[in-house]
């Protein structure tokens, strides 16, 4: 079974040297320029994301009652009979929260954070003191869990001087951490929130000793960038958000590439060495005509907030260790283009899915599939490692991380406790549910380069 939602469960031209001009498409009326996401100069997409999710005032993430359920009390799986009164149990805490959406920690804490728990325990250098980096920590369920279990668990002197901080852009989800781990309070001496966006390398300070880092559905949620062609042999170009003249109108406008991260991402996806992106004397003449006659316009979403993430985690933290978790696949989803998102907004219990990204307004969850194999040579990429030999005196490249990906099931079964999620009649939620999640873990090597 694939969810519809995963996570975040809801029930009922020609050639570059000829491009001097700026394509305008789609444009979508919208009412929220007030709120400032989109001024009087044009914005990349991913500013707008940006804005969209985190504006400080108007963002997704940034309201005081915010997105993000949190339940009273572990819900327990042995009492409900199967899948059918799972999900009935479901609609009613749906009702009852009035949330967009439960973390999947959330759904079946404590055993999701004690599985992240022993994976990092079973993996980490016990001889140095833990510390442990959470990225978007949400509402601090996934931290004062993990932290359980280090004191249940762990060795004494491990919980005594283990360190975790937690990186919150939002004001509110920052807050409502602190309390969470502050239901134990020998936590908050291990532990501190840090509310600031973690793509800023400004505040990092560069840490070289070993460390963790999770994030846990954060991926799904960075900003990305588009990128449009109008034919299958022309170059991709960027795509900018403005608004129109005299008008309450935004468009999008493709400027031939020019932004750093966006060439960056586009090189470790291959895309500039897809053969539509070739010089022309490369290109087949059937295929040049068979473009021209019938144009087929692509678009590919860039997952340029995660490349930017990863080189800022490794220049701060050369030798972290990284577990992730987050979408494979989204069903559904109305957006065009290669790894779009779902943009959806709920209000009053119904869930509504948008046909544009330029849909949201602050009131939009908008979130992406995570290409667990394009993450992996974004996370290698950014650690420093190429394909290419490092020195004249090997033949093969030096790799400095070794990663695997697995699917939930597969990380649940191999550190967690799996019999605690399962129903009455063997029906297992966060097993069977979750097909279309993963979960990618990357350790350093001992390679010197």
């Amino acid at each position: 079974m694939v969810l519809r939602l995963g996570f975040r469960l809801s029930l009922p031209a020609s050639h570059a040297t000829e491009i001097f001009c700026q394509f305008r498409i789609q444009c979508v009326p919208v009412a929220f320029f007030s709120t400032g996401f989109v001024g009087d100069k044009p914005l990349l997409v991913r500013d707008f994301i940006r804005a969209a999710l985190y504006d400080t005032k108007n963002g997704y993430f940034s309201k005081p009652s915010g997105p993000v359920g949190v339940l009273e009390k572990s819900i327990r799986f042995s009492q409900i009979q199967g899948r059918e009164a799972y999900l009935q149990y479901l609609d009613t805490i749906y009702k009852q929260h009035d949330v967009a959406w439960f973390t999947p920690v959330e759904l079946f804490k404590p055993w999701y954070a004690h599985a992240i728990a022993e994976a990092i325990l079973r993996t980490a250098n016990l001889s140095v003191p833990l510390r442990i980096y959470e990225i978007g920590g949400g509402s601090g369920t996934c931290a004062k869990c993990i932290l359980d279990y280090m004191l249940l668990n762990a060795p004494e002197r491990v919980y005594n001087n283990l360190d975790y901080i937690s990186v919150e852009i939002s004001p509110s989800l920052a807050k409502r951490q602190l309390e969470t781990v502050g239901e134990v309070s020998s936590h908050l001496y291990r532990y501190r929130v840090e509310n600031r966006d973690a793509l800023d390398r400004s505040g990092w300070q560069a840490d070289p000793n070993p460390c963790w880092v999770i994030m846990l559905e954060v991926l799904d949620n960075l900003p990305h960038d588009l990128v449009y062609s109008p034919d299958q042999i022309s170059p991709w170009m960027e795509t900018w958000i403005e608004k129109e003249s005299d008008s309450f109108k935004v468009s999008e406008i493709y400027k031939p590439l020019q932004d750093t991260l966006i060439a960056q991402c586009i090189k470790i996806i291959g895309l500039d060495k897809d053969g539509s992106t070739q010089p022309t004397r490369f290109l087949s003449a059937t295929r040049k005509i068979w473009s021209k006659v019938f144009p087929k316009p692509r678009k590919a979403w860039l997952p340029t907030g995660c490349l930017q993430l990863l080189e800022v985690l490794h220049w701060a933290l050369p030798k972290m260790s990284l577990v992730s978790s987050d979408f494979s696949y989204l069903p559904d989803v109305r957006i065009m283009g290669d790894r779009a998102p779902l943009v959806s907004t709920k209000k009053d219990g119904i869930t509504v899915d948008h046909i544009s990204y330029l849909d949201a307004k602050g009131d939009s969850d908008i979130f992406f599939p995570t290409d667990f194999f394009l993450l992996e040579r974004i996370d290698h990429h950014s650690s420093g490692w190429t394909s290419e030999p490092k020195n004249s005196g090997s033949s093969k490249p030096i790799k400095l991380r070794r990663s695997i990906i697995l699917d939930t099931a597969a990380f649940i079964e191999q550190f967690g406790l799996p019999s605690k999620t399962r129903t009455k009649d063997g029906y297992n939620p966060l097993l069977d549910d979750f097909k279309n999640t993963k979960f990618y873990l990357s350790v350093p090597t001992h390679n010197v380069v």
